[in-house]
């Protein structure tokens, strides 16, 4: 799950690339299983995401390759790391491969939020396969 200041997750979505790209990229999608905010598959578009408790957290869109590769920096001038979205053709489905890197393992921050997002990425990864299944 976690690999020094990384954290992976891999999973099978029994749904087409084309619908995990939508939920990824769609704010009214996205807001239903992990956090409102206006996330665009645009290179320099800049968004924030509202993760409740934890506040809204900037956001840039780096890399995108349609249907493909989604990538952001996360957090911008509070944990500063980067989130990336592989999808994958897998059968039917889509294989979904999460990266979230860059935690700030000398700050207690850092590792506190690699502790917790280790450990929740994989319910909201539940949560957004709930989504496409609906």
């Amino acid at each position: 799950m976690t690999d020094s200041d990384t954290v992976h997750c891999d999973r099978y979505l029994p749904h087409p690339p084309a619908a995990v790209w939508r939920a990824l990229t769609d704010p009214e999608l996205h807001a239903r299983w992990w956090a409102a905010g206006d996330v665009r598959p645009v290179v320099g578009h800049r968004f924030e995401l509202d993760m409740g408790p934890w506040g809204s957290q900037r956001c840039e869109v780096t890399a995108v390759e349609e249907e493909r590769l989604l990538r952001y920096t996360f957090a911008e001038g509070n944990l500063d790391t980067v989130i990336t979205w592989r999808l994958v053709p897998e059968g039917r489905g889509t294989r979904l491969l999460l990266e979230h890197a860059g935690f700030d393992l000398d700050s207690p921050l850092g590792r506190a939020a690699l502790d917790g997002m280790g450990k929740g990425w994989l319910h909201v990864l539940d949560r957004l396969d709930t989504v496409l299944a609906a």
